[in-house]
């Protein structure tokens, strides 16, 4: 690719930081002297980014002759069309293989627990929420009592209704605890790993020995049924695994690509991953 000059985009400094008053340059972002953003207070770190990487591309479609120069000192708005003409460059300049069938084989011999079609847990839990201000280790002291009491060989069959309906933050409390039915997607990710993961010790049904820990707070967990579902042959997944990890090459790949523009680029006021060795597809 062509070395970096020029307005457009490259080494060219000639947009400088914006001046505040007195003289004394303002501290705004810019990639190769082009601001990223008006003088004074900067977007958050992550939108900055998201600009700064827009703003990457679009100087490197100046350099190649498809987008024209852009005669400002701030970086433009993509328009749609702009868009469309990066995209048609990135599928150019980032080419990545598809997945074979052999790949896509090992993957999913080691995903299996991904692929079953019909799994399903009749849950009900006590949940110590984590709310601002809460003191964490008093809640979890309180959740840790309360399982120790119904981990008792001599406790009573409705006990863990009664200790929902008192103690879960849970709107499920007023049914003691009962959330029904629930698939993997009906919960949150912390649970269902526990619930459905292969190495969970929730493998059968039961009391769940510890305290479940997910974002939300402590939850005593119960299994009182399980539907196993069917695990889903090869064939059947083929097609969607090979899209999954072509997705995966490819964001891997532009992401690669966007480290060597940065690695390229003489970036100010953001901070950018940045790379120098050659894009391998």
């Amino acid at each position: 690719m062509s070395s970096a000059s020029g307005c457009g985009g490259g080494a060219c400094t000639c947009g400088g930081a914006a001046k505040a008053g007195g003289g004394t340059p303002a501290p705004v972002a810019a990639i190769n002297g082009i601001a990223l953003h008006a003088a004074g207070p900067a977007p958050d770190e992550t939108e900055l980014r998201e600009i700064a990487w827009a703003e990457l591309l679009r100087q490197e479609a100046v350099l190649q002759g498809l987008l024209p120069r852009h005669p400002g000192l701030q970086a433009p708005l993509l328009s749609p069309a702009d868009h469309q003409v990066i995209e048609a460059m990135l599928d150019r300049e980032v080419q990545v293989p598809q997945p074979t069938d052999d790949e896509c084989r090992r993957y999913y011999e080691a995903r299996q627990d991904r692929y079953i079609e019909g799994q399903l847990a009749h849950v009900r839990h006590i949940l110590f929420a984590v709310t601002e201000g809460v003191d964490v280790a008093m809640l979890a002291a309180r959740a840790e009592q309360a399982l120790l009491e119904l981990s008792r060989k001599d406790v009573g069959p409705g006990r863990f209704a009664a200790l929902a309906r008192e103690l879960s933050n849970c709107p499920s409390g007023a049914e003691g605890g009962d959330l029904g039915w629930i698939a993997p997607h009906d919960c949150a990710d912390e649970l269902a790993v526990e619930l459905f993961g292969p190495q969970s010790p929730l493998g059968g049904v039961g009391l769940r020995p510890r305290l479940v820990h997910t974002r939300y707070g402590f939850h005593i967990v119960e299994v009182l049924e399980r539907q196993p579902g069917r695990r889903l042959p090869f064939d059947e997944v083929r097609e969607r695994i090979k899209v999954q990890l072509a997705q995966q090459s490819r964001a891997k790949a532009l992401h690669q690509y966007i480290r060597l523009l940065a690695g390229r680029a003489l970036v100010e006021g953001v901070m950018l991953e940045t790379a120098d060795s050659p894009l391998i597809q």
